[in-house]
Parts: structure tokens; C-alpha cells; sequence
């Protein structure tokens, strides 16, 4: 069965979505449209054709000092990383111009690996904050794309604390689950991108990451969502939380139309843990665990990250922080 592909900016540069048996080939990363100073290193080919001419690069500089920093915890897989982070940095340039937008990482693991490995110089947290300050950024706005208000959404809250005294206007924006009517439209957004696995006999599955901290409670309330609009056939799980695999494998299990499983990271990235966790040959993969009860199983190597109404979220999101500095 053929999945239905939404349109994604970087669609046509890097191709189609990534299913199961398909590389993460490393290739190079993607340039931000509004790039300056502090934003993730290309190579000097991928450079000559994403980057701004000099005069549209210039004007930027010079319309003032006011950027966006994009905040994700990071990826390794290059390819994932352009369709994903890079996709919604880019929707996020698209839809404010007048503002520079940046990028920073706050896993340090990834950082110092894509340094050593490809030569990737990308910022933390405080060095992208740093670097914005001495830059003489006036007006910052920081756009996490995180999931939730987890224990890493807490850490950038208390990081820009540290940093307020630096800038006339600095604002924290939203993760992607907040607000009641966030859970409606990444419903409706997951929901549309696989429709076409929506056949009465086809329980489609979300692993997320999952967390300690309160903010799980945000993979119970998107599966409420979803049954609530009437997807019953929808299934969200963790990989280190609750709803556990085996929560999922039960309630898949309850419904005996059910001869195929598909499986999807609920996560911005499709990264180790969806390679691995999700669609790895491991006993312990949920796909050799649907696979031992007898479904048939597909997965779908695609990051949240790559689905335009995700995309349109987070720059709602960034919309709302810009206006709350404006009123």
C-alpha cells in the first residue's frame, strides 16, 4: 500500500519520505534561508545554492537586529535532519523574513559527533545566546521544537533567564503540545498524512520518546484526541514511558479486524530511536514484537518535522511569542 505524501518544502530538493529498508546516507546539511552568524555550517557546494545573494543577506543584516532561535535537541541522521529540523526552520524563515533565524542544538552528544564526523559546527544553547548577543541582536525570539514543557523545555526557560538582561525583548515560545486546540491539529495532521492506511483493518501506530517529567501526560491526551474526533484506530505509545509498548500491542489487540500494523515516530526527528527502537530486526523492536503476534507491519521512517501541518503549528507558535512582544 502506497503511503500519501503531503507536500513538504524540501520535498523536491531531497525526495520522498523514508521507509523501512532505505538509508540514512549522510548528506549535507541544510542552510537556513535568513543565515548569519551562528547558524549550522554547510558545505561550500550545498552553500552556493541555498544561500541568499549578497544583497538579500545584506539587507537582512542591516533591516536590524531582531532573530529567530530555533531550539531542538538534535539529530546525527543528516538526511532527517534537512527534511525535519531544517523544514520547519525554514517554514519559520518563510513566514517572518524580516527576521534572521538561527539554529541551536541542546544535546551536546550530537553536536560534538557531527563536529568530529562531518566537521558540523552547530551552537548550544549558550553559545547560540552568546553569539546573539555579541552580534548585538536586539529582539530574540526562541522557538523550541520540542515536543512538550518537559525537563529540556524547563532547562531553556531557566537558560534565557540568565541571558534577559542581554537583549531589549526576549520571548520563549510554545512547544508544539500546549494549548487543547495543539492536540487537534497534530491529530488532524497525523490523521491526514496516513488516510490512505485508514481501511478498517489497519491499526496505525505512534511511538514517541516519553518522559518522567509531568508533561507525558501530553501521549495519553493526543490518543484521547484522536478517539475523540473518531480515529479509533490510532494508537499512541513511548519508548521509555507510559503508554508502553505493551499498552499499545493490548489495545491493538482488542480489536481482532486488525491483520496490519503501521508504525510511525511521533517525534520531530526520525533519528536512532525510530530506526531502532521502532523499525530495527531486534527482538525488542515494536516491529519484531507485532510481527511475533502475527501482523503484518510497515513502518514509516518520517519525522513529525516533515508534515506541513506541524510545520504550520510551530510557526503559529513563533506568531504568538511575536506578538506578545509587540502588545
Amino acid at each position: 500500500m502506497k503511503k500519501k505524501m503531503a507536500a513538504i518544502m524540501v520535498a523536491e530538493v531531497l525526495g520522498a519520505a523514508l521507509f523501512t529498508g532505505c538509508g540514512n546516507a549522510d548528506g549535507p546539511t541544510a542552510v537556513l534561508k535568513n543565515p548569519g552568524t551562528g547558524t549550522a555550517a554547510a558545505s561550500a557546494e550545498t552553500a552556493e545554492e541555498t544561500m541568499p545573494d549578497e544583497d538579500e543577506s545584506a539587507d537582512n543584516t542591516e533591516e536590524g537586529k531582531q532573530a529567530i532561535l530555533v531550539v531542538s535537541f538534535g539529530t546525527s541522521y543528516n538526511e532527517s535532519r534537512d527534511l525535519t529540523i531544517g523544514a520547519i526552520e525554514n517554514a519559520i524563515a518563510d513566514a517572518f523574513p524580516e527576521y534572521e533565524v538561527r539554529r541551536a542544538f541542546t544535546s551536546q552528544i550530537i553536536i560534538d559527533k557531527l563536529a568530529q564526523r562531518d566537521g558540523l559546527v552547530i551552537d548550544n544553547v549558550e553559545e547560540a545566546l552568546d553569539r546573539a548577543a555579541a552580534d548585538g541582536i536586539t529582539t530574540l525570539v526562541v522557538q523550541p521544537t520540542h515536543l512538550m514543557k518537559g525537563y529540556e523545555y524547563t532547562d531553556l526557560a531557566d537558560a534565557l533567564e540568565d541571558y534577559k538582561a542581554q537583549f531589549e525583548s526576549v520571548v520563549l515560545a510554545e512547544p508544539l503540545l500546549t494549548s487543547d486546540a495543539d492536540f487537534d491539529v497534530v491529530a488532524d495532521a497525523i490523521t491526514t498524512r496516513t488516510a490512505d492506511y485508514d481501511d478498517g483493518k489497519t491499526a496505525i501506530c505512534f511511538m514517541g520518546h516519553g518522559t518522567e517529567a509531568d508533561a507525558n501526560s501530553v501521549y495519553p491526551k493526543l490518543q484521547e484526541a484522536l478517539t475523540a474526533n473518531g480515529y479509533d484506530n490510532y494508537f499512541i505509545g513511548t519508548v521509555e514511558a507510559e503508554p508502553s509498548f505493551e499498552d499499545v500491542l493490548t489495545a491493538v489487540g482488542a480489536n481482532k479486524d486488525y491483520t496490519t500494523v503501521v508504525l510511525e515516530p511521533l517525534m520531530v526527528v526520525s533519528g536512532d530511536h525510530a530506526t531502532n527502537d521502532m523499525a530495527g530486526d531486534e527482538d525488542d523492536s515494536w516491529k519484531s514484537g507485532f510481527a511475533a503476534e502475527g501482523y503484518k507491519v510497515e513502518c514509516i521512517l518520517e519525522g513529525l518535522g516533515q508534515n506541513a501541518g506541524i510545520q504550520k503549528l510551530y510557526v503559529s507558535h513563533t506568531q504568538d511569542a511575536i506578538d506578545s512582544i509587540e502588545q
